[in-house]
């Protein structure tokens, strides 16, 4: 760790430092860890199908599908959506059309030919769910010319006082339109947990919001609720929280002197979706569905998806019931050592565990121990989807500092492109990561996992930003699905590719998937 005097804090420093509920030691561990550099992950090679990645036929799914159906109602689930998001990325090409565009220097046509996002965008404006919204707000809209309605439609969406789609929550803005109603992602979230995360008629959501959203969100549940009850017949039980300001990270100049604001402030940043670990592991449940909030399609669409949750839950119920009968076995002292083998083909061929080279020569008592200890874990069952187009992040065997190797969600960042043994590893990976995960955080005595046990700290990443035309660096702890469940135990399933429709800008939103026929 960094001597405490090479960094000197004021007591203005010490005060802000303990309002993110913080400690100068961990601020000080923060600023090490920055300048250390992050550590890139070292890939043993790509996950593919029946090395890393189940896959299954229509019958086999089936099976998985029912065993499931057949135990939900006896289970508390719960839907877990990261929605804290707010929805500027999706317009920024929007905002520079409005910066680029000059209707006295420049013809529209040419500005659409070099344009492609743009001419997408107003060549399917009439399919976008708040269209009527938007130009119900403008004066004489069917009277403009066509440059005239682009500019108007833009502006209204934008401004302050029009739609402000941009500084909408991305979980609020409307993404969907059904005959006269037009449902937010928020909305159509609650209808899907009703498809799958729904048992004995309640289903329970937890979204992880920004806390200035909070008002807006309860605001949009007051007003869907009562209406989706009464039409799926189902409760629902929604909470809310905020991503933790203790797990906010310190960030330093590229120097790696302390970066201050104008007004001479440290400066902490939200440490990416990693810091949600903590609103997980808050939740009491015996399985936990993880999907992003954007992530989602239209009802119709959805009923045909959800078969591929229950595919995941259905694993993972089977793979848990299997380890906790194990687990029984290695409390008592009769377990045999024909047990042992068969627990450790488990592990190998369900868990996806490779043992300790030097497994075979551990004592009795030594491979009960290493079992148990590699058995009593979270277990989490991500589906996986073909990798159709660049190759990147995605499922991985990776190599640990130890020698040893595990089954991980590597992200793009964390591989070093430039060492081209692991460029050629990332050159045959077969799939990606959609973040579609269901969890199980319960030991087989009931009890919650600390899933802070779990985690990887080596795997947080290091990121270049400019704060007010400074380049400055910033830690974001362990991804939520990467290092932060780095000692899960990890089962993949291929999904087909029309379960991954994420809006990332509004373009998306004019996709076959986001579209009623």
């Amino acid at each position: 760790m960094i001597a405490e005097k090479e960094v000197m804090f004021t007591d203005k420093d010490i005060r802000q430092i303990e309002s993110h509920g913080l400690t100068q030691d961990k601020v000080i561990d923060q600023i090490e860890c920055i300048k250390s550099g992050m550590e890139y992950s070292n890939l043993v090679e790509a996950a593919t199908i029946n090395k890393g990645i189940l896959k299954f036929d229509k019958q086999g799914m089936q099976q998985y599908v029912d065993l499931y159906n057949s135990k939900l109602n006896v289970l508390k689930v719960v839907k877990f959506v990261p929605a804290s998001g707010a929805a500027t990325r999706m317009f920024k090409f929007i905002y520079q059309f409005l910066k680029d565009y000059h209707e006295d220097e420049e013809r529209l046509g040419h500005y659409l030919k070099t344009h492609k996002n743009f001419w997408v965008f107003v060549n399917g404006l009439e399919k976008l769910p708040f269209f009527e919204n938007v130009v119900s707000r403008i004066s004489n809209y069917s009277e403009l010319a066509v440059e005239e309605k682009y500019i108007a439609f833009v502006k209204v969406m934008l401004a302050d006082d029009g739609l402000n789609c941009s500084a909408c929550p991305k979980g609020l803005l409307p993404f969907h339109k059904y005959n006269d109603e037009v449902l937010t992602a928020f909305h159509e979230h609650l209808l899907e947990s009703t498809l799958y995360a729904s048992s004995n008629n309640i289903s329970n959501l937890h979204f992880t919001i920004s806390e200035g959203h909070t008002k807006k969100f309860q605001k949009e549940l007051e007003n869907v609720q009562q209406k989706v009850q009464d039409k799926t017949g189902t409760k629902f039980n929604v909470s809310f929280s905020y991503q933790s300001k203790s797990t906010d990270t310190i960030a330093i100049k590229s120097n790696n002197e302390l970066y201050r604001t104008p007004e001479g402030n440290l400066l902490f940043r939200p440490a990416g979706h990693g810091a949600l670990l903590e609103n997980l592991n808050r939740l009491d449940a015996d399985l936990i569905f993880i999907k992003n909030i954007d992530n989602i399609v239209v009802l119709e669409q959805n009923k045909k998806q959800s078969e591929y949750k229950k595919l995941l839950a259905g694993v993972l119920l089977d793979a848990q019931e299997k380890a906790f009968q194990y687990l029984n076995e290695l409390d008592k002292e009769t377990v045999s050592e024909r047990k042992l083998l068969e627990i450790a083909m488990f592990l190998t061929h369900r868990m996806n565990l490779r043992l300790d080279a030097e497994f075979d020569d551990f004592s009795f008592n030594e491979k009960v121990s290493y079992l148990y200890k590699k058995l009593n874990r979270p277990i989490r069952v991500c589906g996986m989807v073909k990798n159709e187009g660049e190759p990147g992040g995605g499922p991985f065997w990776v190599k640990d500092s130890e020698g040893h190797v595990s089954l991980q969600i590597i992200e793009f960042a964390q591989i070093n492109v430039e060492d081209k043994s692991q460029k050629a590893i990332v050159k045959h990976a077969t799939h990606f990561n959609p973040t579609d995960l269901v969890c199980g955080t319960k030991d087989y005595k009931g009890n919650k996992f600390n899933l802070h046990d779990f985690v990887d700290p080596k795997a947080a990443f290091i990121t270049i930003k400019s704060q007010n035309g400074t380049d400055i660096k910033a830690l974001e702890l362990p991804g939520l699905w990467n290092g932060s469940m780095a000692d899960w135990n990890s089962i993949f399933v291929e999904v087909p590719l029309s379960t991954f429709n994420p809006v990332k800008t509004v373009n998306d939103l004019l996709k076959p998937a986001h579209q009623v026929v």
